[in-house]
């Protein structure tokens, strides 16, 4: 290499060493503020208190996302507890590792309404769960209680809405609600202190792949 193309390379060396040195620095102050943003936000937030969550919408994830929440809790040594409509009898993964980990579960079991075809059956199989669940929502050593597809329940008129309303509003102060389910009702969703929409933009039983156990159940 001559002396000029060397002289030429230590330049554009040292002039890529000052752009990534000016990158860093944008980012480093650009960081800096977003650090700030979220610091002053999380002071803000001084209640202590549990809260209720409803994850809606007509995308997949809904009843996993309720559950990751029932893992956290247990995995922190809190006791959790979980009321399922809408299930069948068929093997549930969540249940087998939680109900092993000391969670207890009602299960209402009787399939999806389509299958069923039976509303006055469903409707005393929901109420039965919801005794049971009812009983989650009084006690104060449950710091999680998952109802995992409700939104069913009331979109369909299966249970008292204003009796379930009034449970989850006077539940204890510490206790967290998560609700899961398409549909939910405006008074749900208003009692809520957080609410997601999961979208379906795409799934795969529209291409015909069968759901897998382990992965989707």
């Amino acid at each position: 290499m001559s002396e000029n193309d060397q002289t030429n390379s230590e330049t554009e060396k040292s002039e890529q060493e000052r752009n990534e040195q000016e990158r860093n620095e944008r980012h480093k102050k650009k960081a800096q503020k977003q650090k700030e943003k979220v610091d002053a936000s999380i002071a803000k937030a001084t209640i202590e208190r549990g809260i209720v969550i409803v994850i809606t919408g007509n995308g997949k994830g809904k009843s996993t996302s309720g559950f990751g929440t029932v893992a956290r809790c247990v995995g922190h040594g809190y006791k959790a507890a979980v009321a399922q409509f809408i299930k069948g009898q068929w093997d549930c993964g969540e249940r087998n590792l939680l109900e092993a980990n000391g969670v207890p579960f009602a299960v209402m079991a009787t399939g999806f309404t389509w299958e069923t075809q039976d509303r006055s059956g469903d409707i005393a199989a929901a109420e039965s769960v919801w005794q049971e669940a009812k009983k989650f929502l009084a006690d104060p050593q449950y710091h999680v209680v998952l109802l995992d597809e409700m939104t069913y329940m009331l979109g369909y008129d299966y249970l008292n809405k204003q009796e379930v309303l009034d449970a989850i509003r006077n539940r204890p102060e510490n206790q967290t609600v998560v609700i899961t389910g398409r549909g939910a009702i405006s008074e749900l969703k208003e009692l809520a202190d957080t609410v997601s929409e999961v979208k379906d933009e795409k799934h795969a039983y529209r291409a015909g792949i069968k759901a897998r156990k382990g992965v989707d159940w």
